[in-house]
C-alpha cells in the first residue's frame, strides 16, 4: 500500500495528470501509482479528483484501498456503459447465470428420465446425437425436445419426425 512514487521521486498517477507536486503526504499517491494513469484519470472523469480526495479521507484507514479499488471499478464501467455501469454487467451476470441454471436442472431432469426410462423398461437410452423417432406405447422413452416426445402420428410432420 505504501507508494513508491516517494522513494523514486516520481509523481503519482493523480498528481501527475493534475500537474501538481507531488507531496511526502499525498492522500493518492498510495492508490494511484505512476504505473497505473489510467486508473487514475478514469476514476477523475467520473467523479472528480476533489470528491475521490474527499472519499478517501472520510473513509476508515484499513478501508481506503478497496474504496478507491472500488472507484475504480465503478468508472471504468461507467465509461464502458454510461447508462448502468457496473449494475450493467451484474444483471448481465445474473441473467447467465439464471440461463445456465435453468439449462443444467433441465439436463439433470433429462438424466433422471433416461435413468428411470432405462431401469423400468430396460432399453437403453438413444446414442449422444441421435434420437429414435419410434413411438412407444409405454411412453417411458423421454428426449431432451420436448416435440421429440409426440408421436409421429400427430405432430404433422412428412420427413419421418426428425427435426
Amino acid at each position: 500500500m505504501a507508494s513508491s512514487s516517494h522513494s523514486s521521486n516520481f509523481p503519482c498517477a493523480a498528481c501527475k495528470f493534475l500537474r501538481r507536486k507531488c507531496m511526502p503526504d499525498c492522500v493518492f499517491a498510495p492508490y494511484f501509482p505512476p504505473e497505473e494513469p489510467q486508473k487514475f484519470i478514469n476514476v477523475h472523469k467520473i467523479f472528480g479528483a476533489s470528491n475521490v480526495s474527499k472519499l478517501i479521507n472520510e473513509v476508515a484507514p484499513h478501508q481506503r484501498e478497496d474504496a478507491v479499488n472500488s472507484l475504480a471499478y465503478e468508472a471504468e464501467a461507467r465509461l464502458k456503459d454510461p447508462v448502468y455501469g457496473c449494475v450493467g454487467a451484474i444483471s448481465i451476470l445474473q441473467r447467465q447465470v439464471l440461463r445456465l441454471q435453468r439449462e443444467l436442472d433441465a439436463i439433470h431432469a433429462d438424466l433422471i428420465r433416461y435413468a428411470t426410462a432405462t431401469c423400468n423398461c430396460n432399453e437403453m437410452p438413444p446414442p449422444m446425437g441421435r434420437t429414435c423417432f419410434h413411438h412407444n406405447t409405454s411412453g417411458n422413452i423421454y428426449y431432451p425436445n420436448p416435440h421429440w416426445n409426440e408421436p409421429y402420428e400427430g405432430n404433422g410432420r412428412s420427413d419421418g419426425g426428425s427435426l
